[in-house]
């Protein structure tokens, strides 16, 4: 909602435009990401094919409205008014580092990966699972200050101003913005396996605090905005970032608070018989 707001404005609002691409390289890069989104669509599909289990259709428009999100960010008319509109550029943010993200963590790839691949290659991706690699990527202290760090460095440095002189620059943070991203809402609330994760009340405390880095970067950003760009834009911009970014993370809290309430009634007294109850499914993990 709010980042149809955002779009909303783009199209009405008439705000003076900085324009900090100066590499042409770059306009050619906004179609680099196409072709391995659409070959992870395409594997997907294949996996759900292959699948001897009937897969949720819940979970293949997750993965399809995910891949969306992320392309809208590098192709077509927003990810060009992204090039000199800082309003532009905070709804990629949104939709690159969050909305897509939640979405492919909820389309769970790696328990449909475990459901279709032979048992050896099973036990494989297992172990990558377990491996100390993931262990720490996983660590939700460590995926926020991936996420949320790596936002107060690009907005609070040259670096914002500098990605967009350089093409290369420009796709290394795009792909940092989505996998960080990728990597906390995993630490949060995935629901494929992993064999790691940390108790709800950690998850819960770490969500917490990345939460106000995340809105006090948006005040931030209210009153200082980046370099090339105009107090007027930084305004609104901060705006999209400040209600926008609480109205996804809103979504990971009320999921993570209902799979802690699951976990949680598992070791209540059995429910009256007859009784039912619509659950939010959940991997296992501590309490």
């Amino acid at each position: 909602m709010i980042v149809l707001g955002g779009l909303m404005l783009l199209r009405t609002r008439r705000l003076p435009v900085v324009d900090l691409h100066t590499d042409p390289g770059t306009g050619a890069l906004h179609w680099l990401p196409t072709l391995p989104a659409l070959l992870g669509v395409a594997v997907y599909l294949g996996l759900v094919i292959r699948s001897t289990r009937p897969w949720p259709a819940g979970r293949t428009l997750c993965w399809l409205l995910g891949t969306l999100a992320a392309l809208a960010t590098t192709t077509g008319e927003l990810a060009e008014a992204a090039e000199g509109d800082f309003v532009a550029h905070m709804i990629t943010h949104l939709l690159l580092g969050m909305l897509a993200p939640l979405l492919l963590v909820l389309a769970a790839p790696v328990t449909l990966l475990l459901r279709t691949l032979p048992t050896g290659s099973a036990r494989r991706v297992s172990h990558v699972l377990t491996s100390l690699p993931v262990r720490v990527l996983t660590e939700p202290v460590v995926a926020a200050v991936l996420s949320v760090g790596g936002l107060w460095l690009l907005y609070t440095t040259a670096l914002y101003p500098a990605m967009h002189h350089s093409s290369t620059l420009h796709l290394i943070i795009h792909l940092h913005v989505l996998i960080a991203g990728y990597l906390f809402t995993v630490a949060m609330i995935s629901v494929d396996p992993l064999p790691h994760r940390r108790s709800y009340l950690h998850r819960g405390i770490v969500l917490a605090a990345a939460l106000a880095a995340h809105d006090v970067l948006a005040k931030h950003l209210y009153v200082h905005p980046p370099a090339g760009v105009s107090a007027s834009t930084s305004e609104s911009a901060a705006m999209v970032m400040y209600y926008g970014g609480d109205l996804i993370d809103l979504v990971i809290m009320v999921i993570l608070c209902l799979c802690w309430y699951r976990a949680t009634g598992r070791r209540l007294p059995a429910r009256t018989p007859g009784a039912t109850s619509r659950r939010v499914r959940c991997s296992a993990s501590a309490t």
